[in-house]
């Protein structure tokens, strides 16, 4: 009888699922940047534009007539995303760089012949990223999660930061994720070294995410920069690879999901919108302002984790 039950219950759920399907992708769908800006002229940096949302705002902001360098650890993935996007669009200006965040070398390089061959940056957006990866450090001994989403993105930031104020107006876009509401930035064991938890390093860097937008604000005061982070919603992508379970779970639930192409729509509309010219420090979801968890909102906690991140680097960025 029980199992009976079980598999009638189970029709039911998959019957209404059928029946509401529209309005569920509508619903998952999520918001849609409605700006028609042109970007003609202007220069672009997006990493990890080579899959998921970074390749769709890659080919919207191409779309827009912007020339669009997409920053990859897999130069030839890259350019497979590239040649995908000049199909989709003939006329886009799209290029490929190499840029691996796990080593700071790597970005030290990109930036180097970066600002030696391209005299403007008009939009950055921080778009890479790894999640609930297994305990693993970067090539400088960084854990991977804050080494890569958090202390990667802040240095390659610190090196293009003079030539987007020699450009401005210029805006930063920041990939952050509702996953800062979990975060805790753990000073005491910053590379968790002392325990390992894949889910909490992944929401220590998305909340470092939040707290460096709100304290790089602060110091680009006046600057004609603006920076604001962004939740692209849940979004089925290969983020996921690291969690075999998560892979399933989001396999088996896409139709409550969104697509690339409708997660990249907040750091297109933060990065071209034009009511927000002079917004900075904010943290959007869905086209519009979102919640910033109490420890996003700490001016203290995001000073103290400048100047550990400084420490880390071994820059100073005043």
């Amino acid at each position: 009888m029980f199992l009976l039950l079980l598999l009638g219950g189970l029709g039911l759920i998959t019957l209404m699922v059928l029946l509401f399907a529209p309005q569920i992708r509508r619903h998952a769908a999520g918001a849609q940047c409605k700006s028609t800006v042109c970007l003609d002229g202007k220069t672009v940096l997006i990493t990890g534009a080579n899959t998921g949302i970074g390749k769709e705002t890659a080919l919207d902001l191409a779309m827009r007539g912007a020339r669009v360098i997409m920053a990859c650890r897999d130069v030839e993935k890259g350019e497979e995303a590239a040649a995908s996007i000049r199909a989709a669009y003939s006329k886009a200006q799209v290029e490929v760089r190499e840029l691996d965040l796990a080593d700071t070398c790597s970005i030290r390089a990109f930036a180097q012949i970066f600002l030696k061959e391209v005299d403007q940056l008009h939009i950055l957006i921080t778009n890479a990223g790894v999640m609930m990866c297994p305990y693993t450090k970067t090539i400088d001994g960084f854990e991977m999660h804050i080494g890569v989403n958090h202390l990667g993105h802040f240095l390659l930031t610190s090196l293009l930061i003079g030539l987007m104020k020699r450009s401005a107006p210029a805006r930063i876009v920041v990939v952050s994720s509702l996953a800062h509401n979990f975060g805790w930035i753990r000073f005491h064991d910053f590379h968790s070294q002392g325990s390992y938890n894949s889910g909490l390093a992944y929401c220590q860097s998305k909340l470092a995410n939040v707290l460096f937008t709100r304290e790089l604000a602060r110091r680009l005061k006046g600057t004609n920069v603006t920076v604001n982070s962004v939740h692209p919603g849940t979004v089925n992508s290969d983020l996921t690879r690291h969690s075999t379970l998560m892979t399933i779970c989001f396999t088996v639930l896409s139709m409550f999901l969104k697509t690339p192409q409708e997660g990249a729509q907040t750091s297109i509309y933060c990065a071209v919108a034009e009511e927000l010219h002079s917004i900075s420090g904010q943290h959007f979801s869905d086209c519009a302002p979102a919640f910033v968890a109490p420890q996003g909102r700490s001016e203290e906690t995001a000073r103290r984790l400048w100047d550990v991140s400084c420490e880390q680097l071994g820059i100073q960025w005043d």
